[in-house]
């Protein structure tokens, strides 16, 4: 008996001490990690945790390998986490706005050691960062990377010309000036940016954390170490609103917006360009570019943006693709929604770029959009939304919600009523993709019709027969039912319950009527250098006949079109 008391104590307490260690490590780890975020918080530094797993990095103050501690992605310093509070203190991070020296030249701001990969030094041109220590230098703000044994022969090196992308960055000089100015006006503005050189074209910087496959935060940090942290903004943490007031403190038509996000991201930004025309501010309007980081990225695609990102090029290109980018108009339209019987309540009101749909499409992103809300955190790849849609359309050709949709809607185009056939769907384009990647308006492009362009102030409407031919159009087995184009799109949905999305953002509606007019323009970033495999294998076909003329591309450029 006394054999098993000792043996069940023995097993209990082999159980228990490391479940109570767990828990107390567990502890303690969430007790640092709170005091760390509230620490990164306070400093004037953008710390971020990192540790010998994470990426191979020396502390700047002791100099030793970092086991676990945080680096600023401003300016790059990195520090253990003993040795912390004295890099916050005595290591000075990137100043947005300070004045430069008395001759108009601007200071090298140097950071020791950690290196990128493959840079070389200015001045002998051998390799940095070669040693396996805290060793070489970077300019935090030209990228300039010079060896311990060369500092002293580096010639100039009091004098900083911001690097590759001095058009796009924002001087902390230009904005200490503009500070200091005494009257705001538009003129002041073109005079200071004289000392920041002709083709100067500053770029902001708005990424939606949330979007698509989640990499905003990571392009964040990139951003923040070849920009002025001022011009990268994270729209979690500040409306598109408050973010472009930038733009009015910068020479008037100079600005261009990189948003980092799906195209509802970019909807969200280009409503508020519409609010800084209501607030007169016209001539301060920024030119939009994408970085496709949702899941249909349909208007990135037909601007040439690409049909998602995801890490496979630096951002370094991606601000050598916007410096070399074309500036295109493109249509907004207004949506406006007044559900039948609500006579005295204001119809709902939406602003449209890409299409507005009722129908199958609208019911796989109304499902798709209601089980994103409830488990959040399961949406984190472009995979699993994408086989998520998969699935909802797979569902929809069995059960089929949308029949006989011709029986309970009228469709209108500039005031003619139009005969409907058997469909399941109506879709109105404003661009030439839809659906993730595929030209709706041409089909398989067997058949001849009218061109479509961004600026033509016109709506190309279709209809579909469900959701599996809407995956036939998508592999272009088959082509859409075109009813026509129209300036004015008018629907009246007599009965029931219906999906309906405008940019991916879908609701159901009751009976209603819907009227689709033109609203703006947007001024927005065309780039023609990358191609999908969808216009280079147009494009070999075109060649054997005879090339096609801009206007009759399915690409935004053409007469409309200029340099930036």
């Amino acid at each position: 008996l006394e054999l098993e008391w000792t043996l069940l104590f023995w097993t209990s307490l082999a159980v228990v001490v490391p479940v109570i260690i767990t828990l107390w490590c567990s502890a303690q780890r969430s007790k640092r990690k709170t005091h760390m975020k509230d620490f990164f918080r306070k400093s004037k530094h953008g710390w971020h945790y990192t540790d010998l797993f994470n990426k191979p990095t020396y502390c700047c103050v002791c100099n030793q390998h970092i086991l676990q501690g945080a680096f600023c992605d401003c300016c790059g310093v990195c520090a253990d986490e003993q040795c912390l509070r004295r890099a916050d203190r005595s290591l000075q991070c990137k100043e947005i706005m300070a004045p430069c020296s008395p001759d108009g030249a601007m200071e090298h701001r140097w950071v020791r050691g950690n290196v990128p990969l493959a840079s070389y030094c200015a001045v002998c041109k051998q390799q940095c960062g070669t040693q396996p220590k805290l060793c070489d230098f970077r300019c935090v703000w030209c990228q300039t990377t010079v060896h311990d044994d060369c500092m002293d022969s580096l010639t100039d090196g009091d004098q900083c010309e911001l690097g590759e992308f001095h058009n796009l960055i924002i001087p902390p000089h230009y904005l200490y000036r503009v500070n200091k100015l005494r009257r705001r006006q538009p003129e002041e503005y073109s005079k200071l940016a004289s000392s920041c050189g002709s083709g100067w074209t500053p770029v902001l910087v708005l990424a939606n954390t949330r979007s698509g496959n989640n990499m905003g935060k990571v392009l964040l940090g990139e951003f923040r170490t070849v920009l002025n942290p001022v011009q990268v903004f994270d729209l979690s943490e500040l409306t598109p609103s408050k973010a472009l007031q930038l733009c009015t403190l910068l020479p008037p038509g100079s600005v261009r917006v990189l948003v980092c996000g799906g195209d509802g991201t970019v909807g969200w930004v280009l409503d508020a360009i519409d609010t800084m025309k209501l607030k007169g501010q016209d001539q301060f309007m920024p030119r939009v570019t994408i970085l496709p980081l949702g899941t249909g990225n349909d208007l990135s695609n037909t601007l040439g943006w690409g049909a998602g990102y995801a890490g496979e090029i630096p951002v370094e290109q991606v601000l050598r693709n916007i410096l070399d980018a074309e500036v295109v108009k493109m249509d907004r339209w207004k949506v406006q929604v007044a559900s039948k019987g609500l006579y005295f309540r204001k119809p709902k009101v939406l602003s449209m770029n890409n299409y507005f749909s009722v129908g199958p499409d609208a019911l796989m992103a109304l499902n798709f959009h209601a089980h994103r809300e409830k488990t959040p955190s399961f949406f984190s790849s472009r995979i699993i939304n994408k086989t998520v849609y998969f699935l909802y359309g797979t569902k929809d050709c069995l059960v089929q919600e949308c029949k006989d949709l011709d029986k309970r809607i009228e469709l209108e185009l500039d005031g003619e009523r139009v005969a409907l056939p058997s469909l399941e769907g109506i879709i109105v384009c404003n661009i030439g993709y839809w659906g993730g990647g595929c030209r709706l308006w041409e089909g398989m492009g067997d058949e001849p019709c009218p061109p479509t362009r961004l600026d033509d102030g016109l709506l190309e409407v279709v209809g579909v027969f469900g959701s599996f031919h809407c995956a036939q159009i998508q592999v272009k087995l088959a082509n859409p039912v075109r009813l026509g184009q129209a300036h004015t799109v008018r629907l009246v949905l007599k009965s029931s319950k219906m999906p309906m999305q405008v940019d991916g953002e879908p609701w159901a509606q009751g009976p209603c009527t819907i009227t689709i007019t033109h609203k703006t323009q947007a001024l927005m970033l065309y780039h023609s250098a990358e191609q999908t495999d969808d216009d280079d294998d147009e494009e070999s076909s075109a060649s054997e006949t005879e090339s096609p003329t801009p206007h009759d591309s399915p690409r935004p450029p053409g007469p409309a079109s200029a340099r930036a």
